[in-house]
């Protein structure tokens, strides 16, 4: 006779056990998906504005928006398409074509309404066009850009970048914020620069000939680079002035409380 022993084991885990076990999943997989749709809902309700329009090489386009970035390009094409998104699905933008000049009013298109939020712009242009931009609160960004005027101007707070700008007219303000800019001099141009608090830096060729004005009354911090035929004047570094050349074209920069800097390319 066989004498046959069986050991059974005991259970690694009680029915106690297993049963928290189970609870404490599901009550993860409900967080995981809660996160899920939280991130979903935020993403399905922005919104997404697209529309082109046919133009000449020296449209103007004229932007005013509340709060957001604004990025300009210039392009091989005679379009301007416009690209927006929108915090708000519910924002209204609607550009007006008017005898070449292209324009778009956020504050307009939403009077009276405080739920717009931010508004973020990529609008393509010609390069030989015209640019007036300005927001309240945001980054302004414009390059390749040669028309007759650059205008960007920040009543709040954002930073101010153009490269690569031929306009003969160009105007670059903000509260607080740097403002950069890299771009040719034209003769008779006028170059305006001017921030409450933030650092302004100029790049423009070696060759350049223009009557400066740099202005930074607290801040005393001003530096000129290393160009020929300089003829300047320093005023305790609050103020320096004169001509570099003949002079032709006007840089104009003022700075409150930041720091001025003028580079030779």
């Amino acid at each position: 006779m066989f004498a046959i022993n069986f050991h059974l084991q005991k259970p690694a885990h009680s029915k106690g056990e297993i049963i928290a076990h189970l609870l404490r999943a599901c009550f993860c997989n409900f967080l995981l998906l809660g996160v899920v749709f939280f991130f979903a809902s935020e993403i399905t309700a922005q919104k997404r504005y697209s529309k082109s329009y046919p133009a000449s090489k020296n449209v103007n386009v004229k932007l005013i928006n509340r709060t957001g970035s604004i990025t300009i390009e210039g392009w091989n094409k005679e379009e301007v398409k416009i690209l927006a998104d929108m915090e708000t699905p519910s924002t209204n933008i609607q550009p007006q074509n008017q005898s070449g000049t292209i324009i778009i009013n956020v504050v307009k298109d939403n009077q009276g309404r405080n739920d717009v939020g931010y508004v973020n712009f990529l609008i393509k242009v010609p390069y030989s066009s015209s640019i007036n931009i300005e927001t309240m609160i945001g980054n302004l960004t414009v390059s390749n850009v040669g028309g007759v005027l650059v205008r960007a101007h920040i009543s709040s707070e954002g930073e101010i970048t153009l490269t690569n700008i031929g306009a003969a007219n160009v105007s670059a303000e903000n509260v607080i914020g740097d403002i950069f800019f890299d771009g040719e001099i034209a003769a008779n141009g006028i170059y305006r620069f001017s921030s409450t608090r933030g650092n302004i830096n100029v790049r423009i060729p070696t060759d350049a000939s223009f009557n400066l004005v740099a202005t930074a009354p607290s801040s005393r911090n001003i530096s000129v680079g290393k160009f020929p035929n300089m003829n300047l004047n320093f005023s305790d570094l609050r103020r320096v002035y004169g001509k570099v050349g003949d002079g032709s074209a006007s840089i104009t920069i003022t700075n409150q409380r930041g720091s001025i800097s003028l580079f030779g390319r």
